[in-house]
């Protein structure tokens, strides 16, 4: 008789060897210990205004389809947080950012890039015979 090994294929997604459930579970003080130095430190010094006024949007629309939008770019991402649907600024308008698993523990500023990719194009009005030389791939 042969055995047949089943494996599952779909992981489970964990923090420092914890679940999500966890996470959640855990007081403020014991998560920031298992976050690297910079986050831990930020969140030892408490949350700013901007930070407690998003916290406590979250809370209050939690499971609804709602977008929140912020300013705080400089908020760690908490496990309360996952589910969210957030609207982070970036200088001249709102990304839109999904709070997924994977995302707890970074801030939320790592998702609304600031910068756009530099394109540069063919040489400008003014520009000199040599300058005007663009390589041929």
């Amino acid at each position: 008789m042969k055995k047949i090994w089943v494996l599952n294929m779909a992981k489970k997604f964990t923090y420092h060897g914890l679940e999500l459930e966890q996470l959640e579970n855990m007081p403020l003080e014991e998560f920031a210990k298992l976050l690297p130095a910079r986050h831990r430190r930020s969140l030892k010094r408490g949350l700013s205004r901007k930070q407690k006024m998003l916290l406590e949007k979250i809370r209050r629309f939690r499971g609804k389809d709602k977008l929140i939008r912020t300013h705080a770019r400089d908020m760690v991402i908490l496990p309360e947080m996952v589910g969210a649907k957030l609207g982070v600024h970036k200088g001249n308008e709102f990304v839109t950012v999904s709070i997924t698993e994977q995302m707890v523990g970074h801030y939320l500023g790592e998702f609304a890039l600031t910068r756009k990719r530099v394109q540069h194009s063919a040489p400008g009005l003014g520009a000199t015979r040599s300058s005007k030389f663009v390589p041929l791939k």
